[in-house]
């Protein structure tokens, strides 16, 4: 059972790794036995100490994501550099908050440019060396939203529900080529995204009552779906969006 959710041998590609969720992961799947190349537009010293610390190999592609002109480049740089591509995570994304009445279109641009339309064309370009080689895994961050409205993110709430519905169609087309193509969607986890409702006392207070946990996530704790969904025993779950959110659907 331990084999099958090993990563010895695999290289993953996490966007976003510099803090929060996208780091839990990084270091998750390094622990699991992955060499670990992270993407972003900043240098993600923490996280490269976090992955070397556990014996694996990490490498830092800098590339900003709010538009998909890197990604072939960052492709290329991550199979000259590694020698492979296993597993995607999609982890990179941005929020504005805004009431709907004011919301601007440079402000919904900004958002559905990088957490919905990179994501497809990042994949893309990853499917595109990943199914010649024999299969992978690409693993997308959805959200609570991605089933919820919310308030005041309409476009992060339009990208996350489009996030979903990318990952059903990638995996109707790709899980017969061994290309499992899966989502995490988190709760509230303790991250710079969630930092505005942390400090409002009320907002912060309205949604620890609303989780059945009690506490806001920690980002460690979204590192056992990623590993199942990046491993072999997962081969068979294809097009799921997982949710990791202490209890706060079932309320």
């Amino acid at each position: 059972m331990q084999d099958l959710f090993s990563l010895q041998g695999r290289v993953a590609m996490v966007t976003g790794a510099n803090t929060g969720i996208g780091q839990g992961i990084a270091i998750a799947l390094a622990q699991a036995g992955a060499d670990v190349v992270a993407v972003g537009r900043s240098e993600p010293t923490d996280t490269g100490q976090a992955v070397e610390a556990t014996g694996r190999r990490f490498r830092s592609i800098r590339a900003d994501l709010g538009s998909i002109e890197p990604v072939d480049r960052v492709l290329a740089e991550c199979i000259e550099q590694m020698g492979r591509l296993d597993i995607l995570v999609n982890n990179a994304g941005i929020i504005r908050r805004a009431d709907c009445i004011d919301f601007t279109e440079a402000d919904w641009d900004a958002v559905m440019n990088t957490n919905l339309k990179t994501v497809f064309f990042l994949s893309q370009a990853a499917a595109r060396r990943m199914i010649p080689a024999g299969g992978g895994k690409i693993i997308n961050i959805a959200s609570l939203l991605s089933f919820q409205g919310g308030i005041r993110v309409p476009s992060y709430t339009a990208s996350k529900s489009g996030v979903a519905g990318l990952t059903k169609i990638l995996a109707n087309e790709w899980a017969s080529k061994n290309l499992s193509v899966n989502a995490i969607a988190p709760g509230y986890f303790d991250t710079n995204n969630t930092e505005a409702l942390r400090a409002d006392e009320n907002r912060n207070r309205a949604i620890l009552e609303r989780i059945p946990a009690g506490r806001w996530g920690k980002p460690s704790d979204i590192g056992g779906a990623a590993v199942f969904l990046a491993s072999r025993a997962s081969d068979y779950v294809n097009g799921v969006v997982l949710p990791v959110d202490g209890g706060w659907l079932a309320r």
